[in-house]
This record gives C-alpha cells, structure tokens and sequence, in this order.
C-alpha cells in the first residue's frame, strides 16, 4: 500500500471516527432503541464508490474496533459488527450491480441491512423472538436514514479531489 493511500484511509477512518463520535453524543431522533442516522456510513458509501471494497472493510473495521474502545461497550462491539459487514457486503453487491450509479440506492440499501444484521444478533444473544417486534420500525428506519447517507455519500462524492483506487 503506498504511503498516498494509506493517509487517505487513515483520514477516511478519523472522519468516521469523528461523525460516529458527534452522532452519538446527540439525543436519539425516536425512542426506539438502535435507530439512529448512520451517517459515519457516508464514509463507507464514498469508499466504496472510490475505492477497493476491502479499503472500506479496513476502515470499517477501524472506526467499530476504535467507536467501541472510545464510546462503546463490549456488547456494542458485536452489534456493530454485525451490521456493518452486512451492510458493507450487500452495499458491495448493490454497488456492482447498479456500476456505482445511484449511490442513494445503495445507503438505502445498505441501512436496511445494517438493521437486519443488528436485529438478527439481537436475536441470537438474547434468544427472544420479541425483538421481531422492532423489525417494521427498523425496516422503514434503515431506508429513510439509508437514503439520507446515500444522498449525502453522492453529495460528497461529487466534490471530493482524490485519486481512485
């Protein structure tokens, strides 16, 4: 990796680290727990659209493991995870299949997966089905907040001077 793109991913995760960080000290928009905006997931959208899938996973992986170590919890971590690798594949894949037109489809798309993923770990630790009852909050959550990051994300993107991949 030369030195150019290894400060452009290392810029790339402190701006995640830093929008997570602002996000979450803002009082929830509902009172429903694990819906927020995503918007550290605008990162993610112009990384995917500028570069290699795996740089978006590595810097991914950097904003869960530092988010969790600066402002999270143990529990956080795995949640965080879950949806983000979900989301950053099924982004990964929309992205291919639309050739990385429409980006607001793929935030959609993206936010809709981020809360399955939470959802289904949710299931799987807790092991109560009760949490389903969350899934049609999440689900119109995930598109509304997935559209916004999108739009925001192909705002971005259009001003954004770096060299691709």
């Amino acid at each position: 990796m030369s030195l150019k793109k290894l400060t452009l991913l290392s810029l790339f995760t402190t701006i995640s680290l830093a929008v997570y960080a602002i996000e979450s000290a803002v009082p929830p928009l509902v009172p429903i727990p694990g819906i927020k905006l995503g918007l550290a997931n605008i990162v993610t959208l112009v990384l995917l659209r500028r570069f290699r899938a795996r740089d978006a996973l590595t810097v991914l992986c950097c904003r869960i493991l530092l988010s969790a170590l600066l402002f999270g919890q143990a529990l956080s971590l795995l949640y965080s995870f879950a949806g983000g690798l979900a989301s950053l594949l099924v982004m990964w894949l929309v992205m291919k299949l639309l050739q990385k037109k429409w980006i607001f489809l793929t935030g959609a798309m993206g936010g809709l997966t981020h809360n399955m993923g939470q959802l289904l770990t949710a299931w799987a630790v807790t092991a109560t089905a009760g949490v389903f009852a969350y899934l049609p909050f999440l689900v119109l959550s995930g598109v509304i907040t997935g559209l916004f990051t999108g739009l925001c994300a192909g705002f971005l993107d259009k001003y954004l001077k770096i060299a691709q991949k």
